[in-house]
């Protein structure tokens, strides 16, 4: 087992021994540990790092763990055959035990090569580099190996840079990160306006984590943000849903719509949304609060929450104006209502990506609620039975306790998906009956009058 000591850049660390801390081997996930055993073992170190470590002196359950080592992604890899090599930017390793998964990354160090490159040259120059920045000084690839703590500050906030060992059990703090745990604040490595720069999705992921751990963002790593946030436009759509994704579907989205309402961050992720919401209706704007306090409450019972559910409230309130203003009064398959939710769909997708079976059952979700509202004699049961069924009926009793008039339909559903035979005959029965329009023998060419 090699020395901690030994190890470049562990001598600029707060070192914090076991008494010092809360973290327990009992509450780290097995497989993380072997991990750290076969580095060890191998000659390299290994630590826990990032989010896992930052959780568990939260008292938190982490849902994965990260490790940081001086063993490079090849050196990983021949350590482990249940293994592969990822990332372009950055190479990244990740082992598999059965569904988890344990990332492990090689310190990072001070980038060497700053050459900037043109975005039309940068797939021909990018081979020849080891690290790059763009036009707008994003990083486009980053493959420098260093230090420990070079990696410390690279990272992004003080209080995802603690690094914990089996190696007497022991916390490293490079940056004052325990101090900023105990002070519930974000605070950014380095100067945020650079940092940003780098990678502008660091801008979400600290409203993410303010509203995930109810942390203050501090001034100086909040200051920069109303005047770089147009830097999100500049980052892929499909990065910016998987971004989206994690922002409301991860238990706290009600806190994160809160924060976002208040920052200018809001134009570059959901601009159709925000705007709607200036000039919707009152019972629009309020379904959107209560899909996410439904989300927060599905989530903490450990139930699935699906994207298109999500998109299908997030776009409700610019799809019901679109509505408004141009006459369309049913949600059904008709060709001037579905042009009106693919065109909100369509608007989103300037922004976020929103890949194409999302947007399809998101477009299922609406056009069922003139199923569930009208309950035709002859299509019940076919309605009953559709796959996107389950989503559209939460969706409709969203609607009716945003304050909509539906006509008791949620009760009505409720009653007939649970109700036996003869309660559901019942139920049919009461129906209003719907006389449908005989049409007319067609009067062949030729025919006497």
């Amino acid at each position: 087992m090699p020395e901690l000591a030994e190890l470049p850049g562990v001598g600029s660390a707060r070192i914090i021994s076991r008494s010092e801390h809360s973290i327990s081997r009992r509450d780290i996930s097995p497989n993380a540990l072997k991990v750290l055993s076969r580095l060890s073992n191998a000659g390299f170190h290994g630590f826990l790092v990032g989010g896992g470590v930052r959780d568990l002196l939260l008292g938190e359950k982490p849902k994965d763990f990260d490790v940081a080592t001086n063993a490079t992604p090849e050196e990983v890899k021949h350590l482990f055959r249940n293994s592969r090599i990822i990332g372009r930017r950055f190479r990244i390793v990740h082992v598999r035990f059965g569904r988890e998964i344990i990332e492990v990354t090689t310190f990072r160090g001070a980038p060497e090569t700053h050459l900037t490159i043109s975005k039309k040259s940068a797939r021909r120059s990018l081979r020849y580099v080891n690290s790059a920045q763009n036009e707008d000084g994003l990083m486009v690839r980053d493959n420098v190996y260093g230090r420990i703590d070079e990696d410390a500050m690279r990272r992004d906030f003080t209080i995802n840079a603690l690094y914990y060992t089996t190696e007497g059990f022991k916390l490293l703090d490079f940056c004052n990160a325990l101090s900023d745990l105990r002070k519930c604040q974000i605070r950014m490595i380095g100067d945020p306006q650079e940092r940003y720069r780098e990678d502008p999705v660091r801008m979400l992921r600290a409203l993410r984590f303010s509203a995930k751990l109810s942390f203050e963002i501090s001034d100086e790593t909040a200051a920069p943000v109303e005047s770089l946030s147009d830097l999100l436009s500049g980052i892929s759509p499909a990065r910016l849903f998987d971004e989206l994704i994690k922002l409301f579907s991860t238990g706290y989205s009600q806190s994160a719509y809160k924060l976002l309402r208040k920052s200018s961050l809001k134009e570059a992720l959901l601009a159709p949304t925000f705007a709607a919401l200036e000039r919707c209706q009152p019972e629009d704007a309020k379904l959107l609060e209560l899909a996410f306090s439904n989300t927060d409450s599905r989530i903490a019972r450990e139930k699935s929450v699906t994207p298109s559910f999500l998109f299908a409230a997030l776009l409700w309130p610019p799809l019901r104006l679109a509505m408004r203003q141009t006459g369309c009064k049913s949600l059904d398959s008709s060709p001037r209502f579905l042009n009106l939710a693919n065109t909100a769909i369509a608007e989103q997708s300037k922004y976020t990506s929103i890949p194409k079976r999302i947007g399809y059952a998101c477009r299922e979700i609406w056009e069922l609620q003139g199923r569930l509202t009208t309950r035709g004699t002859q299509t019940v049961d076919a309605t009953l039975n559709h796959p996107r069924f389950r989503a559209a009926y939460d969706f409709l009793l969203l609607r009716e306790a945003a304050g909509e008039e539906l006509i008791d339909s949620g009760k009505w559903w409720t009653a007939y998906q649970f109700g036996d035979s003869t309660e559901r005959k019942k139920l049919i029965e009461a129906l209003p009956k719907v006389r449908r329009r005989r049409r007319g023998k067609r009067r062949f060419a030729g025919s006497k009058s």
